[in-house]
């Protein structure tokens, strides 16, 4: 049994460095042809062209601005609904809102794609009228939306699992519901609020479908979300269609660009990893 359980509790360490592995052994034969330096400063992305430019930035920067939109929706929302249904909200109304919150994380991210093609980006051209079709901003504010449920459920976990004793040592020096909830439960909770924080964060970095749709898929580099973009997973799912043959420098692209955003997701893993530490050591 002792056997059985390491096993298991190492697969997915054992699955995460197969993939790192593919990407690395996958990327060097890109390496082999295109410049590290290129790579990594170039501000023009076209591979599938007669005269190819490889430069990762326009991708970065499209998954940056979109991610930052969602992370600009979802984190604040995610944590004030986690903090209402920890502490203020009856519980029938928590056992019914909850469930109701999560089935956002049930839908298809086609379906938001859409949703955001046809629904967001309409509505904000009325409110700007210049703003084209595809943009970032719509594609952003859906995978916002998509996340909140991500960002409240475990937060909303971390809140309740915070000893009763610490809330009511809040009542008896006179602090009402408000104060306690924020000078006492979210601080207590931190960790468990830092884990949803990156959490959401990943997912956003990884969305594809949405950004594929509604942001345009145009490796443009500029930082304004009112403009068309491509993002690193867009590109991948854009590539990987099976018009490039395997072994070519454009198929390669495709794990330099994954490597990419696996070093990006992991530098943010690393950073929340640290700050829940300190946190956790803090509180």
């Amino acid at each position: 049994m002792h056997v059985i359980l390491f096993l298991a509790g190492s697969s997915s360490v054992l699955v995460t460095t197969a993939i790192a592995a593919v990407l690395c052994y996958e990327s060097l034969g890109f390496f082999r042809h295109v410049s590290l330096v290129e790579f990594l400063t170039g501000t023009v992305w076209t591979p599938q062209f007669a005269n190819p430019r490889y430069g990762i930035l326009p991708l970065v920067a499209g998954t940056a601005v979109t991610t930052g939109v969602a992370l600009l929706v979802a984190l604040p929302l995610g944590t004030i609904a986690a903090i209402y249904l920890s502490e203020f909200a009856p519980f029938a109304l928590r056992e019914s809102v909850k469930p109701a919150l999560e089935l956002l994380s049930a839908v298809p991210t086609v379906v938001y794609g859409y949703f955001a093609l046809q629904f967001v980006a309409p509505a904000l051209k009325w409110m700007i009228p210049e703003l084209p079709t595809f943009n970032m901003l719509s594609a952003g504010l859906v995978m916002g939306i998509m996340i909140i449920p991500y960002v409240s459920s475990l937060s909303e976990d971390a809140m309740r699992a915070v000893p009763m004793l610490l809330r009511e040592g809040s009542y008896a020096l006179g602090g009402n519901k408000l104060m306690t909830a924020f000078n006492v439960v979210v601080p207590s909770a931190l960790s468990g609020i830092g884990a949803a924080y990156i959490l959401g964060i990943s997912r956003a970095i990884g969305e594809t479908m949405i950004v594929a749709v509604a942001a345009g898929m145009q490796p443009n580099f500029t930082l304004n979300p009112t403009q068309p973009a491509a993002t690193i997973t867009a590109f991948i799912v854009a590539v990987s269609l099976g018009d490039l043959p395997h072994g070519s420098i454009g198929y390669q692209s495709i794990f330099a660009a994954g490597f990419t955003l696996f070093c990006i997701t992991l530098l943010f893993n690393l950073i929340g990893q640290y700050f829940r530490r300190r946190y956790h050591q803090a509180y």
